[in-house]
């Protein structure tokens, strides 16, 4: 199997007939849909009683993808299962000698695994943006304002792109377990607790989920963030650069290294 059609078809193959990365990728629209409209909810009823800078900065596009926080880590999942499942189960070997373009076998793994996290998150970004503005009400926005759009459009992205880093960070460790272990308290607590303390709020600004998330503003600074030396673009600029290195990475350790 060396024409990469034929590539593109098997890694389809292969990830709808995993449970596992359906139901993951399943649960990072649900995650972020359910949770980003509860937290509307809870702004709408306490918008009130916020602190005066934060409703002067009130961003209702922003608040609509409010859950991302979380729906993204069941994206990094989906992405490290893609890879790691194969480490894992064996399949690597007979991949690669049915594939035995490196480059090219990787490059279908990503492709297939990328659309389709694109496609979930888009569906995703827009399904949070409407229900969202219907919870928040006259506090809400429409698409068609400056800027919205953009930010619909890049909450998928971000989405995709984390799934692509997690694809490559996962192809130079070749592991899900460790992946993982490296990964989740990175996103979680690593990134968020030094994008809180000022001594290193500077360098955690450049971080892949911190850059990436400000395509998702309208409003710069909204509800209270802290600013940043770069707009939308430039921030998803850096994080493309991020996914550039562990893709070029993987591609490395799966060229040099025996399956």
């Amino acid at each position: 199997m060396s024409a990469f059609p034929a590539v593109l078809q098997s890694e389809w193959t292969k990830i709808r007939s995993v449970a596992s990365t359906v139901w993951t990728l399943a649960s990072a629209a649900i995650v972020t849909v359910g949770i980003s409209s509860l937290l509307c909810v809870f702004i709408n009823s306490s918008f009130k009683d916020m602190p005066p800078q934060e409703q002067a900065t009130f961003d209702p596009t922003l608040a609509s993808f409010a859950g991302m926080s979380l729906g993204q880590l069941a994206m990094i999942v989906f992405g490290v299962l893609v890879v790691g499942t194969e480490y894992s189960s064996g399949m690597i070997r007979t991949s690669l000698a049915a594939v035995p373009g490196r480059g090219r076998f990787l490059a279908g793994k990503l492709l297939v695994a990328t659309g389709l996290a694109l496609i979930v998150g888009l569906i995703t970004s827009f399904a949070s943006f409407f229900i969202g503005q219907a919870i928040l009400g006259d506090r809400s926005i429409g698409i068609d304002e400056p800027n919205v759009l953009r930010a619909v459009f890049g909450a998928g992205l971000y989405m995709a792109m984390l799934a692509l880093f997690s694809m490559g960070v996962a192809t130079m460790l070749r592991s899900s377990m460790l992946s993982l272990g490296i990964l989740m308290p990175f996103f979680l607590l690593i990134s968020t607790i030094l994008g809180a303390v000022p001594a290193t709020r500077k360098v955690a600004q450049y971080f892949p989920d911190q850059a990436g998330s400000k395509i998702m503003q309208v409003i710069p600074g909204a509800m209270g963030s802290e600013k940043v030396p770069y707009g939308p673009w430039g921030g998803f600029g850096i994080m493309a650069l991020w996914v550039l290195a562990a893709v070029l990475g993987g591609y490395l350790v799966l060229k040099k290294r025996d399956a």
